[in-house]
């Protein structure tokens, strides 16, 4: 079966791509390189013997995506990762967000609902609930105002799927991530930012390798047992298979409604300074760190509740932060080297 995954050189598309490749699936990968590297197919063809088809699109060029579908007209289904995603860059430049989020995806499912199949899996954010108020956070939770442009740019996402669901054959899964890291256990692929990172995670990694001078903690004063804000981390190689469970349920038509939602994480909340404490025992080297002010639209904390994912979908998460963790300074000291 052919699956098209737009975003597919990105950090989480790239991984989705080898492990939809790893049980059998054909993929078609989708991606305008503006923050990924051609790079990259060349990691997934080492990791699994087999370089995905690459069409370089722009998904806000409206002919460029009826091409496209045109083409690749046999397609079993969409994974639809590609979007801006820095919080901090949305608040400057919001048309930029609602023109990459929101005009793509629309223009995808124009023509993806033209299809037999449409189905379709959709990278949604745990930000959507905004600062939940119980702790975990389950799919029932209330979706929150929007902290910022791209967290708004998930939440309408959600509702045209939910709206385009309702008058064509689509059936589509939602699943909202919390904090996706690491990287795959080759080293082949990894998370590759642009300039200075916006996550936690290749912030540390990248202060350890020398490339940044010292981490920011943003605020210790929050309600948590250290100070620092809390958040579930989850390792992006669990996540990717999540996508490939998400879409055999589409394809075997196991959804019980046409549209299902699903967070997706750990079920457990790391503080800034546990994950600090982890890097440095996983590998070996003190970071430089200093606490600074809490940064604007910053929420406590934020974890799930994964029963759903686990009983419902037939997923759970298996590795740990500190595997996670490992697997991004290995993947740091390989493209440093």
């Amino acid at each position: 079966m052919k699956i098209a995954v737009t975003g597919g050189l990105g950090f989480i598309g790239s991984h989705t791509v080898v492990e939809l490749q790893n049980v059998g699936f054909d993929v078609v990968a989708i991606d305008n390189l503006s923050n990924s590297s051609i790079e990259v197919l060349d990691g997934i063809e080492r990791i699994t013997g087999k370089k995905p088809v690459f069409e370089n699109i722009d998904l806000r060029d409206k002919a460029a995506v009826q091409d496209f579908f045109k083409k690749h007209h046999d397609l079993a289904g969409v994974i639809h990762f590609a979007a801006s995603k820095a919080v901090g860059e949305s608040v400057e430049n919001p048309l930029l967000y609602y023109e990459n989020n929101i005009n793509a995806l629309v223009y995808v499912l124009q023509e993806l609902t033209q299809l037999p199949q449409a189905n379709f899996i959709f990278s949604s954010s745990c930000t959507v609930y905004g600062q939940a108020e119980q702790m975990p956070i389950t799919e029932n939770a209330s979706v929150q105002p929007a902290m910022s442009p791209y967290g708004n740019t998930k939440q309408i996402g959600e509702e045209i799927i939910q709206d385009t669901a309702k008058v064509t054959p689509l059936n589509a899964i939602l699943l909202r991530y919390f904090n996706p890291v690491g990287a795959h256990e080759s080293a082949e692929i990894g998370e590759l930012p642009l300039g200075v990172p916006q996550n936690l995670v290749p912030f540390i990694t990248q202060t350890a390798i020398g490339l940044r001078e010292k981490l920011s903690v943003f605020g210790d004063d929050y309600p948590t047992a250290d100070g620092t804000a809390v958040r579930d981390y989850i390792h992006v190689v669990d996540l990717a298979k999540a996508h490939v469970v998400a879409l055999q349920r589409l394809i075997h038509q196991k959804n019980e409604t046409k549209v299902e939602t699903f967070n997706l994480g750990t079920g457990k909340g790391s503080s800034v300074l546990e994950v600090i404490k982890a890097f440095e025992k996983v590998s070996g080297k003190a970071l430089n760190y200093q606490i600074v002010g809490r940064r604007e639209g910053d929420i406590t904390e934020a974890y799930a509740n994964t029963d759903r994912a686990n009983n419902v979908l037939g997923w759970k998460a298996e590795l740990g932060l500190e595997e996670a963790l490992a697997s991004a300074w290995k993947w740091e000291q390989k493209i440093r080297s």
